[in-house]
């Protein structure tokens, strides 16, 4: 071989990606021992040395945070959730405020993508957003964890550790739900969206709306509770699901504006008046709510407040500082649909 040897020589003569090689010299967990030795053993046949300077320039401060979002399914070809892009233009400005650059990537770029960030030191901390299944995240948490990698994640709670969250008080969005039908008399309910430890935000948010039908002695009725995700197509097919098994409501809690949406296209489509016949409300305000026909009642999040957030607490967590506030307070915005 002519020339000094490089990681991407050890990576072809190994059969691994270079991400792997640089993993594997300095001794990753993520590197399993098989393949560990057989790079140190390839790097010692080409007299490979390490770069100690570059070695060093990755120990630095890059003054660049990353943002990784959750690719989800969508109407258009964004694949990000309306409510997150709104949310973008808020960590952005912080990010300038704080003298941060901010790179912004999908957690799906590879299939290795939160240790890709780790070995390059592209960023000094990372902010996620979305996560799709709660459950199938898991190992993606506990890989960030074990590297000590800085980050923060909004909505679902990380390893029982408030400081590395950042979150609207789902539960007690519920009940603001709850309490704004309960005071127009609709108490005949349904809900959309997926309660269950999948969608831990979503669960919250069902709870609170539960349990304050509870304390009204109001039961939600198993049957009337329809699974969806958070997306206009699956708001619109789960209400529909539950018109065609004859089930009447007059009032329908959706856990997401976009399964709201959704949900009002199918009631319509079946005759059935929004807000005469049947009520509904959204949660997220987003930007759409507003202008849907009529205009969506929902429960807000803050998106200004959250972004400023995601990035204070980032940066205190990057050194090493207490991070005090992590939930937000929600609010009822009543309009047209209730």
């Amino acid at each position: 071989m002519k020339g000094k040897a490089t990681s991407f020589d050890i990576a072809h003569y190994a059969g691994v990606s270079q991400s792997t090689v640089s993993r594997a010299l300095r001794n990753s967990p993520l590197v399993n021992e098989e393949t560990r030795k057989r790079v140190f053993e390839v790097a010692k046949q080409l007299n490979y040395k390490v770069d100690k300077n570059a070695s060093n320039l990755r120990t630095q401060q890059s003054s660049t945070l990353a943002l990784l979002l959750f690719e989800d399914p969508t109407a258009d070809e964004s694949q990000i959730n309306p409510f997150f892009l709104a949310m973008l233009g808020s960590i952005t400005r912080a990010c300038a405020k704080e003298g941060y650059d901010l790179l912004v990537s999908f957690q799906s770029a590879s299939s290795d993508w939160q240790a890709d960030y780790e070995d390059s030191h592209r960023a000094d901390g990372i902010i996620l957003l979305g996560y799709g299944d709660y459950i199938d995240f898991q190992p993606k948490f506990n890989t960030l964890l074990e590297q000590n990698t800085k980050f923060v994640c909004w909505g679902a709670t990380v390893d029982n550790r408030a400081d590395l969250t950042i979150s609207c008080d789902n539960y007690g969005g519920g009940q603001l739900a709850a309490t704004h039908l309960i005071a127009q008399n609709r108490t005949d309910c349904a809900f959309i969206g997926d309660a269950s430890d999948h969608s831990p935000e979503f669960f919250a948010r069902f709870n609170g709306f539960k349990d304050k039908l509870k304390q009204h002695a109001i039961t939600l009725s198993e049957r009337k509770i329809a699974n969806a995700i958070s997306t206009e197509e699956s708001g619109y097919h789960a209400t529909r699901s539950l018109i065609a098994n004859n089930i009447t409501f007059n009032a329908l809690f959706a856990a997401s504006d976009l399964i709201a949406i959704g949900a009002i296209r199918a009631l319509k489509e079946a005759n059935i008046n929004v807000p005469k016949d049947v009520a509904v409300i959204g949660f997220d305000n987003i930007s759409i709510a507003s202008y849907v026909n009529p205009p969506l009642t929902t429960i807000e999040q803050n998106t200004t407040i959250a972004g400023q957030m995601l990035v204070e607490n980032l940066l205190k967590l990057i050194r090493g500082e207490q991070v005090q506030s992590t939930l937000l307070t929600p609010r009822l915005i009543a309009r047209g649909s209730s």
